[in-house]
């Protein structure tokens, strides 16, 4: 019987020890996990590990880096070139793919050179080789958004609008300083960056926080917001309106971080205008931000961009109006904004951050997309194509429409027309290539703002008709005569 018991109480001894040693091997995970969970809380509370000191002139982003290593490796992936259905960023010439535009931009720089945006990395450079600037003298403005700047414009404020060099004066120094770079040869002004467009136009260096720096914008958005216009898309400004209005409407100081998300874009992804005398950097936001409301402020100014060579119209060109088309778009309306599908966050660890790549969303549709659509990336990706693909075949329609205005308004000159006679077929033109332009020069194909766009297009193809109607009754009472 002893050994009975003896057998039994070695059994029960053994079965006490796993139990000891399962208890302390699951204590031992229970306190590795919280400290893994604490780990993550940690990290997702520290914003940054201040490895450098940065500052208002901290233009490299190589030094920005050291303390946000993930971010700047997805900004070094700005190099990138990958070419998309109807864009992306490999540089290929546009003059080449769609020749058209040779003979719509006839007379201006962009019918030298009209290449395919490459990413952030390359837009300073980009801009300093293409033959537009070499062959076409162009004015310092250009710098406001192909460089970081800033620096730039407050040292020159000081040493050449005598503004004075300290903190309390810095806003000034820096205006004083874009309106004098503004006036310069862009071959002189170019000598004064350094770097494309960096950390430091968009982060405070201090605090991290989202801002606009960019002089064109800060003024734009003033005029915006003065103009009565209706804006549900960015409360702050309608905001504003119902307030004190006693100072002018400030973006870093009154617009929510969901806004700045889209005016850190909007910076830049603008139409605007250099300004005479002086080449003034000028968003033409006085009457809003639809085609026809920046029309008509340049119809009030009496603006052109440059007389076309083969009609003799007064033309406008359009820039890149991203922020404006996406303003009329539902994302806009939903509070989606640019860096929402552009920069979407990646999680690394216990810290979220924005892919700073800066690409187009059919690059990452997981990301960027199904956040908010529960849609496979297929499906999505095909509704994209499709609005695409509308989009540009109706552009074909009105790329054909409008060239064939211009030839017909050639014909009559060559038939002895007068200039009075083509006013309103000219003014035709006028209208038809500035909304024609305004969707080819906006960088999603229609994306942004689907139904705006089709509806711009219409208009295009629709003011061409008209003016080859205009042409055809100066060619029947010639003949009549």
């Amino acid at each position: 019987m002893s050994g009975f018991f003896s057998s039994s109480a070695g059994r029960r001894l053994v079965l006490y020890g796993l139990v000891v040693l399962v208890l302390a091997l699951g204590t031992a995970g229970v306190l590795l996990l919280l400290e893994n969970i604490s780990q993550r809380k940690y990290e997702a509370r520290q914003s940054f590990f201040r490895v450098a000191e940065l500052t208002e002139d901290t233009e490299d982003p190589a030094v920005w880096g050291k303390n946000f290593p993930n971010q700047y490796d997805t900004y070094l992936r700005t190099v990138d070139t990958v070419r998309t259905k109807y864009g992306g960023s490999e540089a290929f010439q546009k003059l080449d793919a769609f020749p058209v535009w040779r003979e719509l931009f006839r007379g201006y720089a962009f019918g030298i050179d009209y290449r395919e945006d490459r990413g952030h990395a390359y837009m300073l450079s980009d801009q300093r080789e293409t033959e537009r600037v070499k062959k076409k003298p162009q004015p310092g403005a250009c710098v406001q958004c192909h460089a970081s700047v800033i620096p730039a414009y407050r040292k020159v404020g000081v040493t050449q609008g005598g503004v004075p060099d300290d903190e309390a004066h810095r806003a000034d120094a820096i205006m004083a300083g874009f309106e004098l770079v503004n006036a310069m040869p862009y071959a002189e002004a170019t000598q004064l960056v350094r770097h494309p467009v960096t950390c430091l136009d968009c982060h405070n260096p201090a605090t991290m926080q989202l801002r606009v720096t960019r002089p064109g914008f800060l003024v734009g958005i003033q005029r915006l917001a003065e103009s009565g216009v209706s804006l549900p898309h960015l409360p702050s400004l309608e905001r504003w309106r119902r307030g004190d209005r006693s100072r002018p409407y400030d973006a870093n100081t009154l617009a929510s971080h969901q806004e700045m998300r889209a005016f850190v874009c909007g910076q830049c992804h603008v139409e605007y205008y250099f300004k005479p005398p002086n080449t003034q950097l000028t968003y033409p936001w006085h009457n809003g931000l639809r085609v026809e409301q920046i029309e008509a402020y340049y119809d009030s100014v009496g603006w052109k961009d440059w007389t076309h060579a083969t009609s003799g119209a007064p033309v406008l060109k359009a820039q890149h109006p991203e922020f404006e088309t996406w303003s009329q778009g539902i994302h806009a309306r939903a509070g989606v904004t640019c860096a929402d599908c552009h920069m979407p966050y990646v999680r690394l660890g216990g810290v979220k951050i924005s892919d700073h790549q800066v690409r187009s969303p059919l690059l990452g549709i997981n990301r960027a997309c199904q956040g908010c659509h529960r849609a496979p990336e297929t499906e999505l990706l095909a509704r994209a194509i499709t609005i695409q693909d509308r989009t540009s075949a109706l552009m074909t329609r009105a790329e054909n429409a409008t060239l064939a205005l211009v030839l017909a308004i050639k014909a009559a000159q060559e038939g002895g027309a007068s200039n009075q006679q083509l006013t309103k077929p000219r003014d035709m033109h006028r209208k038809a290539q500035w909304r024609l332009d305004f969707v080819a020069a906006e960088n999603s194909m229609g994306f942004h703002a689907d139904q705006e766009t089709a509806r711009i297009l219409a208009e295009a193809i629709d003011y061409a008709r008209q003016g080859e109607t205009e042409v055809a009754r100066i060619g029947s009472g010639r003949a009549s005569r």
